[in-house]
Parts: structure tokens; C-alpha cells; sequence
């Protein structure tokens, strides 16, 4: 049995769904940093409209589960558009997908990004305006920078998680790796091989990820 399972089609079929799965967690963490961007910005912020959304925000996000979420935006939104407009739409998997875990990262990366901004010493402002710098400039060119290397761990962290919670996006059908790996089982009806395949290769990309990131941490060291 594990001969035909663990062909060269078999194995570049899961192959192929982890690069879908990487490509979801790449997407979505580049979402989720852009919005953990904005609304760490705006959490840090005297504006108390841009503090307020941006603390349901992450409440709201970090209060249910990923999984809701995901639900929520391929079968809840449609529903809700179709009553709105009258008219039906049918959602790509792999889109809501991405578009979910980038809101459910983006919520994470608020308060990493706002710790990260906060753990910078308050002289770096005072250094950004002495040189001419207004505070959106001295932001984006001397807090930022330092904020991320203060958090490349946790963010690292993320991106693991991410890599993993891409699992989720199967029960919408997205063909992403572990739904490859269930594709194959019931096509042999042994799940056992094909699932335990999956586990390596997720085993491997986080692996390969920590690894990656213990050596920009390192370099970023010697920097100093």
C-alpha cells in the first residue's frame, strides 16, 4: 500500500500543497504586518475614534477563533451580500482563506507592532525632529525599524503559526496541504501514510523558518 501511495505524482501533489499553504502564510502575514501597521499606529494614538476601532479590532479578532472567522467570511458574508444586493456570489477558497488569516494576523501584529513602537526609548522622537524629521517620517525611517528588530522573534513565531493554522483553510475547500493529504487518503482509503507525510513537510517548513530567522536574529546582533 505505501508504494502506491507514496508515488512521484502523490508526492509532487503534496509538494504542491505546501507551497500552497507557505504562499497562504506569506500573504497573509504581509497583510496581517500592514494592518498590525495601521492599527498599532492608531492604538498609540490621541485620536480616540482610530483608538477605539482599533481596540475592537483586536478584541473582536483575538476573542473567536480563526476557524469562525474563516467560516464566517466564505459562508456568513455571501449570505449577507445576497440578502443586501439580491444578487449570489461564490467565494474562491484560496482568497477568502488569505484574506481571513490576514485580518486574524493583523490583530496579533497590533500589539506586537505597539510594544515593539512603545519599547523604543522616547529620545529616538526627539532625535527624528532634531534632524528635521516630522513624526510620520521619524516613524516610518527610525521607530519602525527599531520597533521590528525588537519583535523579530514573536513575529517569527507568527508566521509559524500561520504556516500551521493554514491547515484551517481546508474545511473550505482551498487545496492547500493537509487537504491534498486528505484527498489521498480517501482516494487509497489509508490515511494514515498520506497524513503522516503532511506532518513532515509542516514539520519541515517550520523547521526551515526558525532556522532562517536564528540567523537574520544573529546578524541583526552584530549590527548593534
Amino acid at each position: 500500500m505505501a508504494e502506491q501511495i507514496l508515488t512521484l505524482d502523490n508526492i509532487k501533489f503534496l509538494l504542491i500543497g505546501a507551497g500552497v499553504s507557505l504562499l497562504l502564510a506569506v500573504g497573509a502575514m504581509i497583510m496581517g504586518l500592514i494592518l498590525g501597521i495601521i492599527g498599532a499606529t492608531a492604538k498609540i494614538s490621541k485620536n480616540k475614534i482610530a483608538n477605539a476601532i482599533s481596540f475592537v479590532y483586536v478584541e473582536v479578532i483575538r476573542g473567536t477563533p480563526m476557524l469562525l472567522q474563516i467560516l464566517f467570511l466564505f459562508l456568513g458574508f455571501p449570505n449577507l451580500y445576497t440578502l443586501i444586493t439580491g444578487n449570489y456570489i461564490s467565494p474562491n477558497p484560496f482568497i477568502v482563506g488569505l484574506i481571513a488569516m490576514g485580518i486574524n494576523s493583523g490583530a496579533y501584529a497590533t500589539e506586537l507592532i505597539r510594544s515593539g513602537i512603545q519599547s523604543v526609548p522616547k529620545g529616538q522622537w526627539e532625535a527624528g525632529r532634531s534632524i528635521g524629521l516630522n513624526n510620520s517620517m521619524t516613524m516610518r525611517y527610525i521607530i519602525l525599524p527599531q520597533a521590528f528588530k525588537n519583535i523579530l522573534p514573536p513575529l517569527v513565531s507568527e508566521f509559524i503559526v500561520l504556516t500551521k493554522d493554514s491547515s484551517l483553510v481546508s474545511v473550505i475547500g482551498a487545496a492547500e496541504l493537509l487537504r491534498r493529504a486528505r484527498t489521498l487518503g480517501a482516494t487509497y482509503y489509508n490515511y494514515l501514510i498520506p497524513l503522516f507525510c503532511a506532518s513532515l513537510m509542516y514539520l519541515v517548513m517550520t523547521m526551515t523558518i526558525s532556522y532562517f530567522a536564528r540567523k537574520l536574529e544573529r546578524r541583526l546582533k552584530l549590527s548593534d
